[in-house]
């Protein structure tokens, strides 16, 4: 095994003896318990055939890839003994009915990202628990009791909260198990560096294209100081990067066709994100409102989503408001 100078035992309390509640807790352990045998098909790529062939297209018009619907039955499965009542996919246009009388429902992204299956790059998984209701997943994400993701990069790395922070742990292949690595994540108010896809700027409000010429002014500009741009191309890979180092990350509404109420779904890729970035101490917003206020209209309804350090949030919504109209 390559070592580095400052190597040792493997540290970090185990991660099943930090979920020991039953509930809500034991949902995402199974979660959790369920992401090593995705890590590990992720990384043998096309050894064993070819994970980014085309199967299927989903509720949007968005290509499924083998791996996307392997990864939604992967996690059915997970979630069939955990007390789970329905599970609504990005991967499903319907909700998967797991135990009438179960006592929660769960919202997954299954893969994250899933445009880059096959390159390498960074992907991920997207999951809210929400207690089980007649109303489903129509209701805004502040009932939401626990939410979370998996960052599948380098290293295979699980984040989550059950409402009293966020605490982030990694797969600890020699053991087996996933260790403690960063407990109660809290972000710095103020970002240095903003994830954006550029090539959309054209595009863009008034408001924000206003904020974005400040921002590239740098010191020289009315915001007094530099920053660094970053695009990952996966909203979970900004949202690790965003918890460990700071930042913020937009896709917002823009005036092209189709992308009017932007391009990221707000039941179970908006709202977790905002669940975990809110308990981190951050902000979420879908340029007018707070993402976890909003009232889902459909199961796979679309949302503008701005997240990150509280104060750039704050300045972007500012932009926004001034250049109503």
């Amino acid at each position: 095994m390559l070592t580095l100078p400052n190597d040792g035992p493997a540290t970090g309390r185990p991660l099943a003896d930090a979920l020991t509640q039953p509930g809500r807790e034991s949902v995402v352990l199974a979660i959790a318990n369920a992401l090593p045998p995705l890590a590990a098909r992720l990384a043998a790529g096309r050894l064993h055939g070819d994970p980014a062939s085309i199967v299927g297209v989903n509720d949007s018009g968005d290509k499924q890839k083998a791996l996307d619907l392997a990864a939604h039955h992967h996690m059915l499965a997970a979630l069939r003994d955990t007390g789970v009542r329905q599970v609504l996919s990005e991967e499903a246009e319907d909700i998967a009915i797991l135990a009438p009388d179960g006592a929660y429902d769960v919202a997954i992204d299954p893969i994250d990202g899933s445009g880059s299956i096959g390159i390498g790059a960074p992907l991920g998984m997207l999951f809210s628990v929400l207690p089980a209701a007649e109303d489903g997943f129509q209701r805004p994400g502040r009932e939401i009791i626990a939410a979370g993701y998996a960052s599948f990069g380098h290293s295979l790395d699980f984040g989550w909260s059950t409402g009293n922070g966020v605490q982030i742990a990694t797969y600890d292949g020699e053991a087996g198990q996933f260790r403690l690595t960063h407990q109660n994540v809290t972000l710095k108010p103020q970002a240095t560096t903003i994830a954006y896809n550029a090539s959309n700027e054209r595009h863009w409000s008034a408001g924000l294209q206003a904020w974005l010429r400040d921002l590239r002014a740098g010191a020289d500009g009315p915001r007094q100081r530099n920053f660094n741009m970053r695009w990952l191309a996966a909203a979970v890979g900004e949202l690790h990067r965003i918890l460990l180092q700071g930042g913020a990350f937009l896709y917002p509404a823009d005036h092209r066709p189709g992308y009017q109420d932007g391009r990221l779904r707000l039941v179970y890729e908006c709202a977790p994100i905002a669940f975990l970035i809110e308990q981190a101490g951050g902000a979420a917003s879908d340029g007018q409102v707070p993402i976890l206020d909003r009232q889902p209209q459909g199961l796979h309804e679309f949302s503008p989503l701005i997240f990150g350090a509280k104060d750039e949030v704050e300045t972007i919504l500012a932009y926004l408001a001034g250049h109503k109209g």
